[in-house]
């Protein structure tokens, strides 16, 4: 699904302060600084992108936390931001599943946006966390079957191993 992408670093330390300051914190401004840093880490995966797509969250979820954090994150890329995807279906947190269930979990949870036109771009995916990778296939395959020509993702932070 998603042909290369980047993140900034692990997500331990430093950097899940970061991204939990803006996730639940609400500290909007980092997402700049976040922004700022995936461009230099993930250079490559911007280079000739059409687009930078956020990864939806349900308008539940949108509302309860007031914002998108990848939406703030992605606005900050020196590509333009499309929303093009919707989330159909609202799923419980990624974070409360073990990894076997997380690519079920967003199975069918995204759709394209009603009027979105793909074809042929090279879209970037912008989310706060990688673990499994489902979520963003499960979005990149929607671009995909759009007709997107390629679909890249970044992310703030990835998880490099989970608990059993």
């Amino acid at each position: 699904m998603i042909s290369r992408g980047r993140a900034i670093g692990e997500y331990a330390g430093a950097l899940r302060a970061i991204v939990h300051a803006l996730k639940y914190g609400g500290r909007q401004s980092v997402a700049k600084q976040l922004a700022s840093r995936l461009t230099i880490h993930g250079g490559e995966v911007v280079e000739g992108a059409h687009i930078a797509v956020p990864v939806p969250l349900h308008w539940l979820r949108r509302r309860q936390r007031g914002f998108n954090q990848a939406a703030e994150i992605a606005r900050h890329l020196p590509i333009p931001v499309r929303n093009v995807l919707k989330r159909v279906r609202s799923t419980p947190s990624q974070t409360e599943l073990p990894a076997a269930k997380r690519h079920a979990n967003v199975r069918d949870a995204f759709g394209l946006r009603r009027a979105a036109d793909v074809r042929g771009l090279v879209v970037v995916l912008v989310d706060d966390v990688s673990t499994t990778g489902a979520t963003l296939n499960a979005c990149g395959r929607v671009l995909l079957d759009a007709g997107a020509r390629e679909v890249r993702a970044l992310t703030a932070a990835r998880v490099t191993s989970l608990p059993r």
